[in-house]
Order: C-alpha cells, then structure tokens, then sequence
C-alpha cells in the first residue's frame, strides 16, 4: 500500500535568527500590519455612523449586522475584495468595498459565499467595479462548488457612474450569467431580499433556488419614480413588487417573512437542508492538528525588505498540520519545493520559490540564485501540477518570484518551452488552485506560478507585496539605458541634463514603486484580499475545507493511488 510519508518540516524561530533581528523584522511588519487593520476598519465603516442610524431608523439591520448574524457563532468571515475601488473618487463620493461585501462564511457547518450590498453605501448602489467583484465571488463559488447567498438591499446602478457599470463584458448584466451558470451547474443559490431591489437589483434574485422577502422588501424592474414619471401612475415601490405582489402572485418569491432576523434565520434553515460538508470523509481517519511552530511566527521570519532571504521551509512548516510535509523531487529544480502536507487534516499541494543561493549542478562548484525559475524548477512546477490535477489534491503556490532565468544559455535550454508546458498544465487543470504571495510577484514568473490571470479560485496579497514586471530601480535604468554607461550612471557631461536625467529616473522609480503597493493592485481587483501574515495558516485551513466540502462535485483520489508515488518511485530509484 503506497504510503504518504510525511515528515517533520522547520525549527524553532529562534533558531535561525537572534533574538533582536526578530524583534526588528516583527516591528516593521507591525507597522504595515497595523495599517491594514486601519484601512480594513474605514471600509468596514461605509458611509459612517449617519448612514447606519438612517438603516436603523427603517426598522433593518446594517449589511455586516446581518452577514454577523448569519454566520455560525465564533467563526469567522474571510472576506474577499475588501479594498476594490480604494483610493478611488467618484466626484465627492467614495464607495467603500465597492459597495458590496463578498465573503467566505461558514454557515450552518458549510462554507458558504456571501454576497451582500451595503446598504449604509448610497443604499446597496453597484458602482465601477461592483459588477466585477459581485462576479469574482459567484465564480470563487462556482469553482469550489460552494452555496451562494445573495443578501439583496440594491438601488441599483450608481446612475450618475453607469457608462463604467453598465455596458462592458463583465458589466452588470453578467451578474446573471453567472446565477444561471451556478445554476446551471447545481450550485444552490438563496437570496434574501431586505428593501430595495430596483433594475438590475431585481434580476440578481430571480434564478435563485430560494427567494426570502421582508415585508420592507420589494423586486422591480423601474422603481414608484420612474413610474410616475412615465406613466403617471401614483404608486409604492412596494405596491408595484412588494411580498404580496412576488410571494403571492407573480410567483417570483417563495416566502414572506417580517423583518430581517426571521429572514436570516430562515436563510440558515435553507442552508441547513443542504449535504453536509465531504471534509471529514476526505480526511481518510486524520484527525485535524496546528503546525507545530506557531503561525504567528511567519511575521519575524519573512524580512520585509524583499533583498533579504529566508527559509520557505520555515514558512510551510507554520501552514501544515503538526509541521509535517511530503517534499517531492528534492533533488531537482532546488529553487522551487513542491509537495504534500495536510491542513485541517486533508491533503493540501504546495509550491513555493526557495529564496537565496542554491547549488548550480551545470557549474562546477558553482551557485546561482533562487527566486528565479530555471529549467528544472519549471519542470518539476509542471510535473507537480499536473499529478495533483490527476489526484485532485487542492493546490497552494507561495510566490517570492523575481522571474525567469535569462541569457543565451537559458534559451539554448529552451525555458520557453517549458514555461509553455507549465502555462498549459495550469490553464487546464480543474483541481482547485489558490495563490498566495507572499513577497515578489515579478515578471513572467508571477504568470509562471499561478498568478491572477492563470485564474486561481483566490489570490492573497501580504502586506508585503510587489506585483510588477520589474522593480522602479531597474525600470528607471531600463527607461534611461541610452544616457547610462556599463555601471548605469549618468553618462552626460552637461549639468541641466545630467540634472534632468536624474529627475527623471527618480520620477520614474517613485510612480513603479507605488504602482507596486499592494492596495493599488487590490483596488483594481489585480488581487483578491490583502491579509496579515498570520491570517495566513487560517486562511488555508479555508481553502482546505472548500475544496472538499463538495461531494462527488470533482475527482478525488484516495492518497493510496496517488500519481505522486509514481513521481516520487521513479526519482528515488536513483538515490
């Protein structure tokens, strides 16, 4: 019987650094963790205090009193999208999280997602990038199988907004493509309506499996305004498609409740009927267990100066269960590890850049750099994919990327070729893929390993974060490469040149920098959430239970024929 031989994975963080580098790396970490923390805590606050009295003062609950009251006491929301459309004004306006709050949420034991306008945000409005995120959440759910909630508070489009909102592929209108998608494929969808459900609000609901309206609630294709305008009628909202027009009439409904408690709660009792979760089964006897080195020492071993190295070994052995990993082909492609560990007890692919100098087997004696792919490191990336895809192991990649290997000799190796291979095998596959990255996420590389366009289920930003082709430093050079001599200085005798070139490559380096913040990239929904380093080992405990909460819903084999022993056999067999 094939065996999966895991094995102890780390040390103690005192055992590589003293006691006052972990001080230092933890306290400039703090600095940007607590900033997260602050700028989580703005979009948590919508509109403010005004606007969460107004929604009281109906009688309704806010949008997160709401997504607290539907989860499972004690768990946790793992929300996704937090910073879309940050920093962005819309004239005067601002529109926190986009207006919606999208999250992972366990309910009732499943995890469940959770799309949720925020009502105390111009009333529940779809802004510039709603439509996206609203779409981004229902195809996390489609992927992984999982129930869909939809808590339906919507005026609407943001009119004012609605050439940005409402034309495009992905503009609102593909908010329903994606319900009948979800449908299509058998996810559940229920939808629970809590006042205004104007236009496109009011399609949101209709393909759901189950539709919950308050009596505050109504669904309409053109609000009592519109009506009055154009036809001269004097009616409500609620006259027009109210409970007692949807639930008792068009049939557009199923049931009528109160107010906003009865509804959650029979939200819950819907998502109650529902199979329970396939985790436990797939967990083949293991019982679940922590890492054995605390998560929350990631922050003082990841340097936040992306020049220094650390130990991916270390970083791993504080995400899997009781520090136990399976490395694959160890002995090829060193700047890459890939293998098996479990989180929460279920079996979890991992792949990750190995940081520092790494022995260069084709030089004698010789070393070369890590955080970059090489051919073997390629190689092994789509050997790896592939077996987990043939397996159906759940697969994270943990990126500190700078690129590929270039030169004559990198070609002569044909790394474009094997970056096509790997390209391939991570474009088709339809085993669950989640990114996380973790420092550098540069050039071809961050395609390489899965980045955002290779479409995994979630992408995750640290605050550590830069996501771009190359650094400012080194785009200034390459942007001013004719005025630079071998060493890249200035190569100009004139003084008002010299002093503009050198202006230049400043303003140059300045705008790359801050277009490599990882808010920018997750406000243009170029990644998916910004977490602390310690969320982390939370967070895969999510993507774990996800991917097989659903059963029969993808190929799944038990670990005795695993591809991976074969991958394994054949590398061992010349040890």
């Amino acid at each position: 019987m094939a065996h999966v031989p895991l094995r102890p994975l780390g040390s103690p963080a005192d055992s590589d650094l003293d006691a006052a580098s972990r001080a230092r790396r933890a306290e400039a970490l703090a600095q940007r963790e607590d900033e997260l923390n602050a700028r989580r805590a703005k979009v948590a606050d919508g509109w403010g205090a005004k606007y969460r009295e107004r929604v009281h003062a109906k009688g309704k609950l806010t949008t997160r009193e709401r997504l607290a009251r539907l989860a499972d006491e004690g768990s946790e929301l793992f929300e996704v999208g937090t910073f879309v459309n940050d920093g962005v004004s819309f004239g005067e306006l601002s529109s926190p999280a986009a207006g919606v709050v999208t999250a992972f949420t366990r309910i009732e034991g499943r995890w469940t997602m959770v799309i949720a306008n925020d009502n105390t945000v111009a009333s529940g409005s779809w802004w510039p990038q709603t439509p996206e995120k609203i779409e981004r959440a229902q195809e996390m759910a489609l992927r992984l199988g999982l129930p869909v909630v939809y808590l339906v508070d919507c005026s609407g489009l943001f009119l004012p907004e609605q050439a940005r909102s409402f034309p495009g592929r992905t503009g609102a209108g593909h908010i329903f493509k994606k319900n009948a998608e979800l449908s299509a494929r058998g996810v559940p969808q229920i939808a629970g309506v809590f006042g205004d459900c104007i236009a496109g609000g009011g399609y949101m609901p209709i393909i759901s499996d189950r539709v919950v309206m308050t009596e505050q609630a109504y669904m309409v294709i053109a609000g009592a305004a519109l009506i009055k305008g154009a036809k001269s009628q004097q009616l409500s909202s609620l006259d027009i498609g109210g409970p007692e027009v949807h639930v008792h009439q068009s049939g557009c409904a199923d049931l009528r409740v109160p107010d906003d408690e009865t509804a959650l709660e029979t939200i819950r009792e819907e998502i109650r009927r529902l199979p329970s979760s396939g985790a436990a089964y797939h967990r083949h006897g293991a019982d679940p267990g922590a890492p054995q080195f605390d998560p929350s020492e990631l922050g003082t071993l990841l340097p936040t100066d992306h020049r220094m190295t650390y130990s991916i070994e270390q970083v791993v052995a504080r995400l899997v269960d009781r520090s136990l990993f399976w490395e694959l082909l160890p002995d090829r492609g060193r700047e890459i590890m890939v293998g098996v560990g479990r989180v929460n007890g279920l079996y979890v692919g991992f792949a990750a850049n190995r940081q520092g100098l790494i022995d260069d087997p084709e030089q004698r004696a010789g070393q070369k750099p890590a955080g970059i792919l090489y051919r073997e490191g390629i190689a092994k990336l789509s050997a790896f994919r592939r077996a987990c895809e043939d397996d159906g192991i759940p697969l994270v990649w943990l990126q500190d990327v700078s690129g590929f290997d270039i030169g004559v000799e990198a070609e002569r190796l044909g790394l474009l070729g094997y970056g096509s291979s790997l390209i391939y095998a991570n474009s088709t596959g339809q085993t669950p893929m989640f990114t996380v990255l973790l420092r550098k996420a540069s050039g071809a590389g961050y395609y390489a390993m899965a980045g955002m366009p290779y479409e995994p289920v979630v992408q995750l930003s640290t605050t550590l974060t830069r996501l771009a082709v190359m650094e400012g430093r080194t785009l200034a050079i390459a942007a001013f490469n004719t005025k630079l001599d071998d060493a890249f200085e200035i190569a100009v005798e004139d003084p008002e040149e010299r002093a503009r070139i050198e202006k230049g490559m400043q303003a140059t380096e300045a705008r790359i920098e801050a277009d490599m913040d990882p808010y920018r990239a997750a406000s243009q929904m170029d990644t998916d959430e910004i977490v602390r380093l310690e969320e982390l080992r939370p967070w895969m405990e999510l993507f774990a239970e996800a991917s097989y909460q659903s059963s029969g819903f993808r190929r799944t084999k038990n670990p005795r024929i695993w591809s991976l022993h074969d991958l394994a056999a054949l590398t061992e067999a010349h040890q």
